[in-house]
């Protein structure tokens, strides 16, 4: 399919947008209400959590202090704006991580609704029925749009709730809001110029690792390497200052970036054929690796970029982790902070308590990749190639057990990574031994992670379509483990999550029992599944 520039566009273009826009919708109709409501509670539950922490303006000081001079945590989650006020002090952490998953998830919904279609063979047909050349770009921009709204005033909305100021709670939710813009807009951008949605959803995610780091090296740099934040559209929250000046006008940004990126994709929309992108895809080899003879070795294969950004990933926070644990004087100086930091799995050290909350990160970070790689296996199912790969010698359990042992194996390898990496960086100030020290304390968190995998192989296993279902039961195991303790949930709402009973490594004692009961029902769970799987219909 070819067409002129975006100039010479007519009414017909746009045909069929608002049917395929609610068609759209209604397949985001769980998804996005659940990533709202989750990102939109968590920003709530800080700030109603942080008004504890800080009740002296003394030790509010104090932290704002050793943030401000800690270059490692300015890298991670930038600087705390607003003088340190109550509600920049309680979403510090969030800005800009948040930001960054509002963007990510901008680029799934576009990619799926735009790219993902056409790969499927469903924009042929769709285009056969009328529709205009543009209307399956703009139905997804529309929906990203729509996601990125309902995000700003919900946020909003449970911030004021939370006892922050509607003018505060407004600039910040929009922070993230304009960040799902932005990448939207990269989103529908990389599904031109891609020639597969994979490469596509890759190249855009991308875009927001680069944005983050190009902010990280500004921030923690400063002076006259500011301008890099500005660079970064991860950046420009910081410079809203949602609870200090609040310039509104670079609220305005955003949108006029994601418009240009729109007017530039629909501009390649016109010019190429449909099936086809800028980036021709690479023929493969003439002959199959040995790798792919396998079930196992086809997961690995389709999960390797997957991993591999996690894995990465993990390296450079584990590294942060281990060199900010020598920086924790000031920012630890509130009682009532010392307190909430035990309570995360710290039984001596200080540095050890960091630790502890920070390999929980990482493990609840894990379990959200390893779920993701698990429920691959109903995009292989739906798209009909799971029905080519059974119809080989390949049993239905072996298949399913393939890639949750792909998937598990994935987890560990992330989790020994940000835990060596922690060592490296923390055992410059100590020992070398803190490499294989910090090494074990991070896959101390495995039986959690591998407790989550189970979980979603065996959610796959009974139904295809209880995928949606399976990401919320996971998101709320994941919301217990980071937020019960510090909210003091309690106890029978703790012991809900499997993160509950994993050792606090380092300092923590280890449980044997517990950790082994925890192994125990995951395997039996994950059987479970395997069985329901074997006695069902396929798509």
């Amino acid at each position: 399919m070819t067409g002129g520039p975006p100039g010479a566009a007519t009414l017909q273009s746009w045909t069929g947008g608002g049917v395929l826009l609610r068609r759209a919708l209604h397949r985001e109709r769980v998804r996005l209400p659940v990533t709202v409501a989750a990102l939109a509670g968590t920003a709530a539950l800080s700030a109603a959590a942080t008004d504890a922490l800080y009740v002296d303006p003394a030790e509010r000081g104090a932290a704002v202090g050793a943030i401000t001079a800690s270059p490692a945590l300015l890298a991670m989650y930038g600087p705390l704006s607003g003088d340190g006020a109550a509600g920049a002090l309680a979403l510090w952490k969030l800005g800009v991580l948040g930001a960054a998953a509002a963007a990510v998830v901008a680029v799934l919904v576009v990619v799926r609704h735009t790219r993902a279609e056409e790969d499927g063979g469903r924009t042929e047909l769709v285009a056969s029925a009328g529709a205009g050349r543009w209307a399956p770009t703009a139905a997804a921009g529309l929906t990203a749009t729509t996601f990125a709204a309902g995000l700003t005033l919900v946020t909003a909305t449970a911030l004021a709730a939370a006892g922050l100021g509607w003018g505060g709670a407004l600039a910040f939710a929009a922070t993230w809001g304009g960040a799902a813009l932005v990448f939207a807009g990269v989103g529908l951008l990389t599904a031109e110029i891609a020639g597969s949605a994979r490469v596509a959803t890759t190249l855009a995610v991308l875009g927001v690792v680069a944005a983050y780091l190009v902010r990280a090296v500004g921030d923690a740099t400063g002076g006259t390497s500011t301008w890099m934040v500005w660079v970064s559209p991860l950046g420009w929250g910081e410079r809203v200052d949602p609870f200090g000046a609040r310039h509104w006008w670079v609220l305005a940004i955003p949108p006029a970036v994601a418009l240009t990126l729109l007017g530039a994709a629909l501009a390649v929309r016109g010019r190429r054929d449909l099936g086809t992108g800028l980036l021709h895809a690479r023929p493969g080899r003439a002959e199959a690796s040995p790798l792919l003879r396998g079930p196992v070795g086809l997961a690995v294969h389709r999960e390797r970029g997957l991993f591999a950004v996690a894995t990465a990933a993990f390296a450079v926070v584990g590294a942060v982790a281990g060199s900010v644990t020598s920086q924790l004087g000031g920012m630890l100086d509130s009682v009532r902070m010392r307190q909430v930091v035990t309570a995360l799995g710290g039984a001596h050290a200080m540095s050890d308590a960091f630790l502890v909350a920070e390999f929980g990160l990482l493990a609840s970070a894990a379990s959200l990749v390893v779920a993701a790689a698990v429920l691959r296996m109903a995009a292989e199912e739906r798209s009909g190639r799971a029905d080519a790969v059974l119809s080989a010698p390949v049993g239905r359990a072996r298949w399913f057990l393939a890639h949750l042992g792909v998937a598990a194996a994935g987890g560990l390898v992330m989790l020994a990574v940000g835990g060596a990496a922690a060592g490296v960086t923390h055992g410059t100030a100590t020992t070398g031994t803190e490499v294989v020290r910090l090494t074990a304390a991070a896959l101390a968190q495995a039986p959690a992670v591998l407790f989550v995998a189970c979980l979603a192989a065996a959610g796959y296993g009974l139904a295809r379509r209880s995928v949606p279902l399976v990401w919320l039961v996971v998101a709320g195991l994941v919301t217990v483990a980071e937020l019960g303790p510090v909210l003091g949930a309690p106890s029978w709402v703790l012991d809900l999550s499997p993160f509950t009973h994993v050792p606090h490594l380092p300092g923590g004692a280890v449980d044997v029992a517990a950790v082994l009961a925890t192994l125990a029902v995951a395997i039996v769970i994950a059987g479970v599944g395997a069985a329901a799987f074997r006695q069902r219909d396929l798509a």
